[in-house]
């Protein structure tokens, strides 16, 4: 992976957002994506396909969720990247909104945590 594609990909709010959402749970539905930021489904998942596609994201499917995780295989200065933005911009709107936001989530699915 080029650093220039990683930092493009990042470069968009909502694919920043989403990324930290993802590296607080550990693991996301596109439902919890949709309803944490307020955005269509088809939107959402056009912004996961470009990350995963990149290989900053992978995903899982369970029945009719799609699961996302980071990609345990993006290189160590991008997974130290993705740690030390998430570090910097955990307690900073709009990322803790979006944390507040995601636990007033009813219903969300279950995830395999394992």
């Amino acid at each position: 992976m080029k650093p220039e594609a990683f930092f493009s990909i990042l470069s968009d709010p909502t694919r920043l957002r989403t990324l930290m959402l993802i590296q607080a749970e550990g693991e996301v539905c596109v439902c919890e994506l949709t309803f944490t930021l307020n955005e269509s489904q088809p939107k959402i998942s056009r912004h996961l396909a470009l990350m995963r596609e990149a290989g900053i994201v992978e995903s899982r499917r369970e029945g009719t969720w799609m699961h996302y995780r980071i990609n345990p295989l993006l290189p160590n200065w991008a997974q130290e990247v993705v740690q030390h933005v998430f570090d910097q911009l955990t307690g900073l709107s709009p990322y803790i909104d979006d944390k507040k936001q995601l636990a007033q989530m009813n219903n969300r699915p279950e995830r395999d945590c394992a």
